[in-house]
C-alpha cells in the first residue's frame, strides 16, 4: 500500500516501498528514488538490488544513501543535496518509516540555505517531526548564509 507523503512539490517521503509501489511513483512524477534503508535491515523486505532493478525498469533513477543506527553524517547530508540539485523531476525517498529519509532531506535543504522553520513545517505537515535534527538544520542553514 503506497504511503507516499508530500514534504515539497519535488520531494516524497515514504515507508519501505514494495515493488508494486513503483510504477505508482513513476505515475506520480517521480525521476529518483533514494533509499535510505541499509541493506539487511529488514531481511523479509525487498532489498536495495531488488528495488534498483525495479525502479530502472520502470524508466528511473535510484540512489541508496543508506542511514544506519549510527545516524546522520556530512557525506549522506552532501549526498542527498547533490540528488536533489542535480533531478528535474520528483525524488521520493525511503526507510522503514520515512522518518530518516525526512530527517535526511531536512538536513539537505538546511545545508542548501532553506529555513528550518518552512522546512520543520513542511515535514509536520507530512506527518514526521524533525526535532531530532533541528540544532543541525540551524547550524546549516547559518553555515549556509555565510
Amino acid at each position: 500500500m503506497t504511503d507516499f507523503r508530500e514534504l515539497s512539490p519535488t520531494m516524497l517521503a515514504s515507508p519501505q516501498i514494495q515493488l508494486d509501489d513503483i510504477a505508482e511513483a513513476a505515475n506520480a512524477g517521480v525521476t529518483l528514488v533514494i533509499n535510505n534503508r541499509p541493506d539487511g535491515e529488514a531481511p523479509e523486505e525487498p532489498q536495495g538490488a531488488e528495488i534498483e532493478a525495479a525502479v530502472r525498469a520502470a524508466g528511473m533513477d535510484y540512489l541508496a544513501i543508506p542511514i544506519g543506527h549510527s545516524g546522520f553524517s556530512e557525506p549522506q547530508v552532501a549526498a542527498m543535496q547533490a540528488a536533489l540539485s542535480s533531478t528535474d523531476g520528483k525524488v521520493l525517498g525511503y526507510c522503514r518509516s520515512g522518518t530518516r529519509s525526512t530527517l535526511l532531506w531536512s538536513l539537505a535543504q538546511a545545508r542548501a540555505g532553506h529555513n528550518p522553520d518552512e522546512i520543520a513545517a513542511a515535514a509536520r505537515n507530512a506527518g514526521y517531526d524533525v526535532s531530532p535534527v533541528r540544532p543541525a538544520m540551524d547550524m546549516l542553514a547559518a553555515q549556509a548564509k555565510g
